[in-house]
């Protein structure tokens, strides 16, 4: 599997995962194809939210994967692997601030720069496929209500940037990632622990119609957010709600 070949470049598409995804189901996908897009209309986000992104300005791209050694069981792995890449592909033009939250958001300080969502193809038991979606904002300097929550490449930067040149360059970091977590899957989860938002920090979070306080210590490779109060919890990726 060589991530980015094909590369497939659509000027415009409802979402590059339902595309991508369109591709598997028909039997035209290989291990490794990538589809981008240049303006995304209808893109998906985490718990069926939309992904808003501006035309022309952003990476929205979707990878086509085959988990190969790893089980369904497994899958969280595919997912730390795919946030440590981006991770590492945004800390090289934003800086150290930069940090994954859980369970898979990019984040820049205290605002959002991008998001992972992972849609598996599976056949009975069998994980037949995944389709890794990934948006990052690049150009994009107007979030609209989203003002003072989300930010881009070049607002932190100054500069601007070709988003199709760092689609191809993020596919490297994913070909790396993704090798590594075939070899040794614990290694890419404590990756993902050290970029983790919030730290050892103390958050607010909201479970059901309970609010509390609680200390982020880690993430399972099932996907679980392991906190600590005044003993420790593990809730399940949509369980529960960050506040703030």
């Amino acid at each position: 599997m060589t991530i980015g070949k094909p590369f497939i470049e659509l000027q415009q598409v409802e979402s590059t995962n339902n595309y991508a995804t369109g591709l598997v189901h028909a039997g035209m996908a290989q291990s490794g194809t990538v589809v981008f897009a240049h303006h995304q209309t209808n893109g998906k986000g985490q718990r069926h939210r939309e992904w808003v992104s501006e035309g022309g300005k952003n990476i929205a791209m979707s990878v086509i994967a085959e988990p190969q050694v790893l089980s369904l069981s497994q899958s969280f792995l595919l997912s730390m692997a795919t946030a440590v890449a981006v991770h590492r592909f945004f800390t090289a033009y934003a800086g150290p601030e930069t940090k994954v939250k859980w369970p898979n958001d990019l984040y820049w300080r205290d605002r959002k720069a991008g998001g992972i969502l992972i849609e598996n193809v599976v056949q009975g038991s069998e994980w037949k496929m995944a389709v890794v979606g990934i948006g990052i904002n690049i150009n994009q300097t107007q979030f609209d209500d989203l003002n003072n929550k989300a930010v881009s490449l070049k607002q932190i930067t100054g500069k601007d940037y070709d988003p199709v040149a760092l689609a191809k360059e993020l596919c490297e970091r994913l070909q790396a990632a993704y090798t590594l977590v075939r070899k040794l899957p614990m290694e890419i989860a404590e990756l993902y622990r050290k970029r983790l938002y919030k730290l050892d920090e103390t958050v607010r979070l909201k479970h059901g119609s309970r609010v509390f306080d609680a200390v982020v210590k880690d993430v399972s490779t099932l996907g679980e957010l392991i906190v600590e109060h005044a003993t420790e919890e593990r809730f399940n990726v949509g369980d529960v709600e960050w506040m703030g």
